[in-house]
């Protein structure tokens, strides 16, 4: 699965994958605890927008395209789920914390291993 980074760890500048380039966004007033993009060519039904990933470990540059296994779900009440890269094991307590922190409470933010985030990216194709 390839994913494109659209916002590095932290920074406050914020970009949005559009064709095949990352263009300006916004100014976020919190830098971003992990990195943080899309997956290009997949639409996540809670927002109509490509799916979001975040990827766990050092900073990685805007536009960075990564290919990875999906390491966990990000599972939010609100159905915009984000997959997660990196080695779930290697990151327990600091950039899942600080992920899982970085949700308000009433989003329900919680971790579910990689068999959740393949389920859910299968269903997303399966149109269900």
């Amino acid at each position: 699965m390839v994913g494109v980074v659209e916002w590095t760890r932290g920074t406050l500048e914020r970009f949005v994958w559009r064709g095949d380039a990352a263009v300006p966004y916004r100014t976020e007033p919190w830098p971003a605890p992990v990195n943080y993009g899309c997956l290009p060519g997949t639409l996540n039904p809670a927002d109509g927008a490509e799916v979001d990933a975040v990827w766990l470990g050092a900073a990685l540059a805007v536009g960075t395209r990564v290919s990875a296994v999906p390491s966990g779900l990000l599972h939010l009440a609100d159905g915009d789920h984000k997959v997660v890269f990196g080695p779930l094991e290697d990151h327990h307590g600091g950039d899942l914390l600080a992920l899982l922190a970085w949700f308000p409470p009433e989003r329900g933010a919680r971790l579910a291993g990689a068999e959740a985030a393949a389920t859910w990216l299968a269903s997303l194709s399966a149109g269900t």
